[in-house]
């Protein structure tokens, strides 16, 4: 077997690349307004806001959730820009000491927003500053050591914290009971995402038709970041097949072409279920057995692969291993096991 698994310009990874989480981007919305899907957050979010402007206080702290690629650092710029204030950007991962915290916090503004993604990350040492600052707007820090140590308490002002994660379960329970409004991000469904894929190509001055969009929007595994992805890349198909304009035909091409199935599959993804299947009659197989025989590593199976084709419903975790579901099965035109054989094409 001889597998080549490119995962750097891997189109459908939910994860942002270079470029994507630009907030200079021009695809990004600017206010609720133009902010497409997540009704139920966004209806609540805009009260929220509201109701801070007429107090005139700052907004209580926001945590966002969910997959990633669903537009929880947009929603972070649009918090700032409806309350008219800066917006500072962070990640858990370089916040590595409490110095850098502290650094970051006493140079906020009143009323600024503090966005801090993969907030999850966070060290033990950085959550412990983190929490009197967003209960009380204050952070104690110690200097020097021993009998030369001194403590000094240093007031802050009163700052919004909108923290993301993907991975709402790794959170301490002391962090997130600090957040006054938490809110998930759904994925979004086909029509939500053609919606937005129009609004991109008006930016961007490509003609679409209604059918091309909602062709693109199918394939986009229900994240918007993957939707404007692929749109950029079927407008290179457009310009040299259909003068510019794209239709279904030209969507329907260029992404075949890109080996993106209707589901959003692509090449990797068909790979470890043909995996499993053609040599382990469809599991169970452990994680490490597969990686190995796929050549890649287990982390990257688990945590860029398997959950979109769990969600699906083609993958399964069992004690044992993982297992191709019946649906996978059908989906690649083969034969699942103990089904009337049929006309169905097979692996072997």
């Amino acid at each position: 077997m001889d597998f080549e698994f490119d995962l750097e310009n891997r189109i459908v990874d939910p994860q942002d690349i270079p470029g994507d989480s630009d907030l200079e981007n021009p695809l990004r919305p600017r206010s609720l307004a133009e902010y497409i899907g997540q009704e139920k957050a966004k209806e609540n979010l805009s009260v929220f806001i509201e109701a801070a402007k007429l107090r005139r206080e700052s907004l209580d702290h926001v945590l966002l959730y969910g997959p990633p690629g669903l537009g929880k650092t947009t929603l972070a710029g649009i918090i700032a820009n409806e309350l008219h204030v800066n917006l500072r950007i962070t990640s858990g991962p370089a916040i590595e000491k409490p110095g850098d915290l502290a650094a970051l916090l006493t140079n906020l503004n009143p009323g600024d927003v503090l966005f801090i993604d993969e907030i999850h990350r966070l060290s033990r040492s950085v959550e412990e500053i983190l929490y009197p600052a967003m209960e009380d707007f204050a952070i104690d820090i110690i200097t020097g050591k021993g009998q030369m140590a001194a403590s000094y308490h240093l007031p802050l002002p009163r700052f919004t914290l909108v923290g993301a994660t993907t991975r709402a379960g790794q959170l301490s329970a002391p962090l997130r009971d600090r957040f006054g409004v938490v809110l998930r991000l759904e994925m979004y469904t086909p029509e939500e995402l053609a919606r937005i894929v129009t609004r991109s190509a008006a930016i961007l001055e490509i003609p679409v038709e209604q059918e091309g969009a909602l062709e693109v929007a199918s394939r986009s595994r229900g994240t918007p970041r993957i939707a404007n992805r692929l749109l950029k890349r079927v407008r290179d198909f457009a310009q040299v097949m259909s003068d510019g304009v794209i239709t279904y035909e030209t969507a329907k091409v260029a992404l075949d072409r890109l080996e993106i199935d209707e589901l959003g599959l692509d090449g990797n993804d068909r790979r470890i279920l043909e995996t499993m299947i053609r040599y382990y009659n469809g599991g169970p197989v452990g994680l490490e057995t597969l990686a190995a025989a796929i050549g890649e590593e287990a982390v990257t199976i688990e945590d860029v692969y398997e959950p979109y084709l769990m969600q699906i419903g083609f993958l399964s975790r069992t004690p044992r291993g993982r297992c191709a579901t019946h649906a996978a099965y059908l989906h690649l035109g083969l034969q699942p096991p103990g089904a009337a054989p049929s006309a169905q094409q097979t692996l072997f």
